[in-house]
Order: C-alpha cells, then structure tokens, then sequence
C-alpha cells in the first residue's frame, strides 16, 4: 500500500514538472534569444534587396517581374505627332537566343554570349498594326560591343538603314490582334542597344495577317512602331 502511494507522489511530481519550453521562457534571456530568431526569419523570406526597380541594370532581366519590363501600355507618336498608346498582347515564355531570334540576328549575338532572349508583342491603339519586341542578354563582359553589333545588324554596307534587319522572330498570340502574326508577316524592324548588355530587336507587320512582299508599299507607321518600341523598352529598362 505504502509502495502505491509513493508510486502516485513520483507520478504526480512528473505531471507538475513543467515543459522544457515553457522552462526555457521563464528565463531572463529568452526574450532576446526569441527576437533574434524572429528577426532571421524575417531576414530570409524577404524579398532580396535588389529585387525592384533599384537592381543593378545588369540584373534587371531576371529580377524585375515581366510586368515591369514589359509595361501593359507603352506611349508613342503617330506620324503627324499625336500621342498614342501601344497596348500589350501577350508575353512570350523566355527562350535561348537561337530559337528566339532569326539567323543572322542569333548568330551575331551568340558571338557577344547570349545568353537567353524576352519577347513581347504590342499592337496599337486601333490594332492594325503589331508588333514583337524582343530583349537580347548578352555576357555581362560583351556590354561594350553591343551597340556596334547592333549598329551592323540595322545597317546596310551604304550606311544606310535596312528596312527588314536582322531581328526578332514574331511572337504570335491567340484570339487578339497578333494571332496571325509571324515570320512571312514581318514587314519592319529596328534595333536599341547602348552601354549595357542587351540589345533590344523589334518586328512589326500588319494585324490582318497580310505577309510582307518585296517591291510593295509600307505604311510608314511599321517602321515607326518598330522604332519606338525598341527605343522606348531598351531606356526603360536601363535607365
């Protein structure tokens, strides 16, 4: 009987030891010891520091969101002056350069190290007219050589500007404006390159899907297309 009951006093005095946790809390540091660990955790799941619009320019291809390169609406100039506004159609997986660019684009850029390619097509405001802007990244160490390469590929032996340079290939998207959008359709390009590791190539064509014949008048409003968007994303992306 006696060995009963102080089998019980054992048994109740392990039910009142209290947890190791609540041992640890009582103590005068746990508090800090807490703190510390929480502000660790917090320091981990953050965003990285150079994840917005402050990363260093080299690095804005793979830490700024497609939204950021790739604005919903970029501005523009209609022949006679006015403003108007080149709507976003669709957003292209990114792809290596020799799948998303046409020959001798790819060729001269794989020479500088590229790297991967970003593509985007925009039509304007009456969506008659389309085009594909393509983001080339070179090596970081190729930087300096872009703008020349650029300026070769855009340029015939005259010194003259080429209509159709070496470009992007056309990114076609299903069920808006650039559904019939694609390589027999490119009619205008223009390339952007600057002091930094990207060149950005434009395609434009007609929104109706008409492909391009030599010889045949062009609407003076691709080239233009063509023009500003590969200005206007290479400045946004690198100033």
């Amino acid at each position: 009987m006696t060995e009963a009951r102080d089998t019980r006093r054992r048994g109740a005095h392990r039910r009142r030891r209290p947890w190791p946790v609540w041992a640890f809390l009582r103590k005068p540091y746990a508090l800090p010891v807490i703190l510390a660990a929480a502000i660790g955790l917090i320091a981990h799941s953050w965003p990285p520091a150079h994840s917005g619009t402050g990363a260093p320019v080299a690095d804005r291809w793979r830490t700024w969101p497609a939204a950021r390169i790739f604005p919903a609406m970029l501005p523009g100039t209609s022949p006679s002056g006015a403003a108007v506004r080149y709507r976003l159609t669709g957003v292209a997986a990114e792809a290596p350069c020799e799948r998303a660019l046409q020959p001798a684009a790819a060729r001269a850029l794989n020479r500088l190290g590229c790297l991967t390619t970003l593509r985007a097509t925009y039509a304007d405001g009456t969506q008659t007219y389309v085009a594909t802007a393509g983001i080339a990244v070179l090596s970081d160490s190729a930087a300096d050589a872009a703008s020349r390469v650029a300026r070769r590929l855009a340029t015939q032996q005259s010194g003259r500007p080429r209509l159709r340079p070496p470009s992007v290939r056309p990114a076609g998207f299903a069920g808006g404006a650039a559904e019939g959008f694609g390589e027999r359709q490119y009619v205008a390009g223009a390339l952007a390159a600057g002091e930094h590791r990207y060149v950005v190539l434009t395609s434009a064509g007609y929104a109706d899907g008409r492909p391009y014949t030599p010889g045949s008048p062009i609407d003076g409003r691709l080239p233009r297309l063509a023009r500003e968007l590969a200005v206007t994303l290479h400045r946004d992306l690198t100033r």
